[in-house]
């Protein structure tokens, strides 16, 4: 754990363990996607070309190029991919429900497109080990003294990042907060958990907080410069925010992602429902936690950029072990990332669990160099 903050000269890099290994791959062979785009289209697809969000019915035409056992080439994951507190009321526990699976219930104008049942749990808790691993066990990056004495968790999830800070910091009192109640009941003596809009008024005073702490909150926030504006009042002067968010795209370094592939699609369809619910999942590549901390007042702001590997490709045994991690929690619940998103943009069942088969098979093949990019942001609000 790290005491200070990276000078500016290493705020510009990654973390040494969290560059992606370089590589030097034989090119794939570009896939010839069937109707319904055009073999004219495709032809300027392979050239290059940036196409936009394909339609849902293509991921049910589709004609892949590699059989099964390519599929499984870099499947190393096997079947691993496979209680709320008393004062909540009933209200809060009446989930929205698609397909079966459990949404935040959609009481207020709270918003979240992940789940909040077991599977999907499971999920960003092993997200959460991918970010571990990713910055030499950091939990936080902004210089934050041992003696400070209240901390905030937005957006906390299962808890897990506020749990592993109060065993951290056993003196200091951490809060966690979100729209469901899916933290567990057992939890350090320094550690509590309370339901809240992190997009609606916050409920803390001002000035009464040392350290906000916030991660993945990409697709959950109509106004960012509102959410860090609100940081703001309620921390201490001398205060640190620190915004942890990845880029919805999977991309290659090498061209082995096209834009018509699964893994080359993903993004896109995040960004595309993004725009149709109003809460933008295009944190990273807009540049949106620097902007919003210099217009909330926020001074001494550093950033971390770091890529995250998807799947067992990468030579050096660092990142193999990021990737393989990142690929279970992909694999873990897959479905569960995206149902909601696409399901807002009209495609049938079929049609998802479809291109969710075809991004399985893509991940384990071991021939598409994918990666995904993270970007940490902290600044200080002035004493």
């Amino acid at each position: 754990m790290a005491d200070r903050a990276p000078q500016a000269s290493e705020a510009s890099e990654a973390p040494k363990t969290a560059a992606v290994a370089d590589k030097s791959p034989s090119p794939k062979s570009s896939p010839q996607p069937s109707s319904p785009i055009s073999p004219t289209q495709a032809q300027q697809i392979g050239g290059g070309t940036n196409v936009g969000i394909l339609p849902a019915e293509h991921w049910t035409t589709q004609v892949h190029n590699y059989d099964d056992a390519d599929a499984d080439a870099d499947s190393t994951l096997g079947s691993e991919a496979g209680s709320s507190t008393a004062s909540i009321t009933s209200s809060i526990l009446a989930y929205r429900t698609i397909y079966g699976r459990t949404y935040h219930s959609e009481r207020g104008n709270a918003l979240y497109w992940a789940l909040n049942d077991e599977r999907h749990s499971e999920a960003m808790d092993i997200v959460h080990h991918v970010i571990t691993i990713s910055t030499d066990g950091k939990l936080f990056f902004a210089p934050v003294s041992k003696d400070i004495t209240k901390v905030l968790d937005i957006g906390t999830g299962t808890g897990i990042w506020a749990i592993d800070f109060a065993d951290e910091f056993p003196n200091t009192e951490v809060i966690g907060t979100d729209i469901s109640p899916i933290q567990p009941s057992w939890v350090p003596p320094n550690v509590k958990f309370e339901i809240e809009d992190c997009a609606g008024p916050w409920t803390f005073s001002a000035r009464s907080i040392d350290y906000v702490h916030m991660r993945w909150m990409l697709g959950s926030i109509p106004d960012w410069d509102d959410l860090f504006r609100q940081a703001y009042r309620t921390l201490k002067p001398g205060g640190w925010l620190e915004s942890l968010e990845p880029s919805p795209y999977m991309e290659s370094d090498d061209g082995s992602i096209l834009d018509t592939d699964a893994m080359g699609q993903w993004g896109k369809i995040f960004v595309e429902g993004g725009r149709t619910i109003g809460r933008p999942f295009t944190v990273v590549p807009d540049g949106l936690q620097r902007k919003a901390m210099e217009t909330a007042g926020f001074v001494d702001i550093h950033e971390v950029n770091f890529k995250t590997p998807i799947g067992g490709w990468p030579k050096d045994p660092n990142q193999k072990e990021i990737g393989r991690y990142a690929q279970l929690a992909s694999e873990q619940d897959t479905e569960g990332y995206i149902m909601l998103i696409a399901n807002t943009l009209g495609w049938r069942r079929e049609e998802i669990l479809v291109y969710v088969a075809q991004l399985r098979r893509e991940i384990r093949s071991g021939k598409y160099h994918g990666f995904y990019r993270q970007k940490v942001v902290w600044g200080r609000k002035p004493e």
